[in-house]
């Protein structure tokens, strides 16, 4: 599928996309800080920086523990990554009179794994974002605080062969498509 945009953009947005099939070739420390580091710089509400990572590589022993607890279905494929991230946000900020909710603490840790996930095509690497796993199980794993929510579990690694995965996941390995602007972009008004 090739993929146009209705206004000009820079090409790492319509180059980007979640492969699940991910070569054996390791991704180093360095290279996992520098994806990480992207995030670090993504804005945030009153520059709380609510977004928490957690990561392992693959071969560190919580690299199978992370892997544990993703759904069956990404499991299959998720194990060939090099690295495994959990993203989790603060749902409160500190305040002086106590914890206050913080309501754009999602909203910020999405933009924190825009900017990794942009940060990694940029250095060749891929990524895949994935909201099946056992929250619980994970936060338990990780020792994620109970004012903390997980958002996700990102797959990071180098593009790998695609008749690798199995035939059902393998079609699912092109680029998809977006909606047209117009069917959620409006002036004045909310469509």
């Amino acid at each position: 599928m090739s993929r146009t945009a209705q206004y000009p953009i820079a090409d790492q947005f319509l180059c980007r996309h979640s492969p699940r099939a991910f070569s054996a070739q390791d991704i180093s420390e360095d290279q996992m800080r520098q994806v990480i580091e992207a995030a670090r710089w993504a804005p945030s509400a009153s520059n709380n920086q609510p977004w928490r990572v957690a990561y392992a590589l693959r071969g560190d022993a919580q690299f199978g523990v992370i892997l544990g607890t993703l759904a069956g279905g990404n499991q299959v494929w998720a194990g060939a990554a090099s690295g495994l991230i959990a993203l989790a946000s603060n749902g409160f900020v500190a305040r002086e009179d106590g914890p206050a909710p913080n309501a754009w603490a999602a909203f910020d840790a999405g933009t924190a794994w825009g900017f990794l996930a942009l940060q990694a095509h940029t250095m060749g690497l891929i990524t895949h974002a994935m909201g099946g796993f056992d929250a619980p199980a994970l936060g338990a794993a990780l020792d994620i605080p109970q004012s903390y929510t997980l958002h996700c579990v990102i797959a990071v690694g180098y593009k790998g062969d695609s008749a690798d995965l199995p035939e059902a996941i393998r079609a699912r390995e092109v680029p998809n498509g977006r909606n047209a602007q117009d069917t959620w972009a409006a002036k004045g008004r909310f469509i």
